[in-house]
């Protein structure tokens, strides 16, 4: 893996089958990863914590310790957003150029 990406790169890097993000680095329980969802946003809770940095585009996320109790705030570019491990969480409503930079680490369940 490099120690260096470049948005561009990200940007077109592949996907591989069954992901529905590039990755692109891995340290340890860290990993760096491209995410650009088309229409809609199929995620569903994982099992570490993770920060997503908003390259372009903006919209909704949608976050929460379950479906009925989801609390919704807009987002835009340079912008960074915590999920915690095992939470509800997602994008909605956002613009077709819509684009982030993902950072899943630690221990399985959070920290």
């Amino acid at each position: 893996m490099e120690w260096l990406i470049r948005l561009a790169d990200a940007a077109g890097a592949p996907i591989r089958d069954g992901d529905r993000s590039a990755l692109l680095m891995e340290h340890g329980t860290m990993t760096l990863r491209y995410y650009q969802p088309r229409g809609h946003d199929p995620q569903t809770p994982h099992e570490q914590d993770e920060i997503y940095i908003v390259v372009s585009g903006s919209g909704t996320f949608a976050l929460g310790p379950d479906e009925e109790n989801l609390a919704r705030r807009t987002f835009g570019p340079g912008d960074a957003i915590f999920a915690a491990a095992r939470q509800v969480h997602r994008f909605e409503d956002f613009t077709d150029d819509f684009a982030t930079w993902v950072v899943f680490w630690g221990a399985r369940g959070g920290e």
